[in-house]
């Protein structure tokens, strides 16, 4: 009989799973199809072609694909290579506690490339996918400017704290932080424009507004100072190595694809304003399908006449982790990072350190996310690019969440036990 082994059957999204089809006939062509919708109704699939072995299986950990969305070993080729039906859209789940991604996966034989209904799968299972610990709670933040939702481990804490940032799509993005609460450590997904009463645009950056988020989570009773982590991507990096420049309570940042000059818009703190360096919209390249390509759109932080924008990181007294996508399409984040590090070995420093890698794109996620290398973003009039390539891009995502996850639990101290 023909079974399709599919473990573990429920499991936070950043867990490994283990692919095994068995009862097979030897040497036999089949297809492992992949599929999930997320809450907007749009569609994800991956698909992949193997031969079984002689003893008529196929464990995907170890046998190698012929085609389909991927070829090679790849044991989380199927669920890193999705991809969406209706093309620009990028796979962010938006209740992260009530309830999970259902993944089915199916078996077929032979090479199928879209099932239809008169192609019978040999045997389909599904799977869940969280994105927060059973006992992970979340509670909506709306208190004086602050606007963001925090995540509380299970446990009588008090846990290291955590702010959570993302970049120039604006809104509230909650998936990373209820996942990093799942590692014990409590998180405020903090939201700076698009959300809720803020303003609907990023006209400036109000570091006091960060401050304020600082000073309410280092005051909550589960949480445990007196130094705080930030994380963030793209624009929200920016921010977190303002942060860890300018407050004292943020000792330990992780900077994910960002900028080390302010850009676009400037950033004010108190008697502080440190000016932007400009993005020239006539810069911009049209590529692939309508899609555009911002890599050339902002200023050289090189030129002399930028050097008043840059973060002046050398005040930090705490500690920062840059983690950079070599084919980074948005931004050159890999120059942005080493200029950085270079300010900081000028003046003495030793508190940076760069991860980097090749092949990976602007949108570095945790892992078992597909890659999203080119998406529509509010604000934009045509899809954006990141760039990434699929496989390198996902082995990106599995070191630096665990890179991120030491930094913290070193700098900030152990974290509470929690997991699905």
């Amino acid at each position: 009989m023909v079974q399709l082994t599919v473990t573990p059957e429920s499991s936070l999204a950043d867990v490994p799973v283990s692919i095994r089809a068995s009862g097979l006939t030897p040497f036999q062509m089949v297809t492992l199809y992949l599929w999930l919708t997320d809450e907007k109704e749009v569609k994800f699939e991956s698909r992949a072609f193997y031969q079984a072995n002689e003893a008529g299986e196929v464990d995907v950990k170890e046998a190698c694909a012929q085609g389909g969305d991927y070829s090679g070993v790849w044991p989380m080729g199927l669920f890193c290579s999705m991809k969406p039906v209706k093309l620009f859209h990028r796979l962010i789940k938006l209740d992260v506690i009530g309830s999970p991604f259902r993944v089915h996966i199916s078996l077929f034989d032979s090479f199928v490339f879209l099932p239809s209904p008169d192609k019978v799968p040999l045997v389909e299972c599904t799977v869940e996918r969280w994105y927060a610990a059973p006992g992970v709670k979340r509670f909506q933040v709306k208190e004086g400017q602050v606007r963001g939702a925090l995540f509380l481990p299970p446990g009588p804490g008090p846990f290291p704290g955590v702010i959570d940032m993302f970049g120039g799509s604006g809104g509230l993005i909650e998936f990373r932080a209820s996942l990093l609460a799942s590692k014990g450590f409590a998180v405020l997904a903090l939201a700076f424009f698009a959300y809720d009463d803020l303003p609907a645009v990023l006209a400036k950056i109000d570091l006091e507004y960060f401050e304020e988020a600082t000073k309410l989570l280092l005051n909550h009773p589960m949480v445990r100072g007196p130094g705080l982590g930030a994380i963030g991507l793209s624009k929200g990096a920016e921010i977190a190595l303002a942060m860890c420049t300018f407050l004292e309570q943020i000792v330990a940042v992780v900077c994910i694809n960002g900028t080390t000059t302010v850009a676009g818009v400037p950033l004010h703190f108190r008697d502080i304003c440190i000016p932007a360096i400009p993005y020239y919209g006539e810069k911009v390249l049209v590529t692939d399908p309508g899609v555009l390509t911002n890599c050339h759109v902002m200023g050289d932080p090189r030129e002399e006449k930028h050097q008043a924008c840059i973060i002046p990181l050398e005040k930090a007294l705490g500690h920062v982790l840059f983690v950079v996508g070599e084919d980074d399409r948005s931004i050159d984040s890999k120059l942005f990072a080493e200029m950085a590090l270079a300010r900081a070995k000028k003046h003495g420093k030793n508190n940076c350190t760069l991860l980097h890698y090749p092949g990976a794109g602007h949108l570095i996620e945790p892992p078992g996310s597909p890659l999203s290398n080119m998406t529509t973003i509010r604000g934009s009039p045509k899809p954006i690019k990141w760039g990434g390539k699929p496989e390198p891009h996902a082995k990106a995502q599995e070191h630096s969440w665990k890179e991120i996850e030491t930094f913290f639990k070193h700098h900030l101290g152990p974290a509470g036990n929690s997991n699905l």
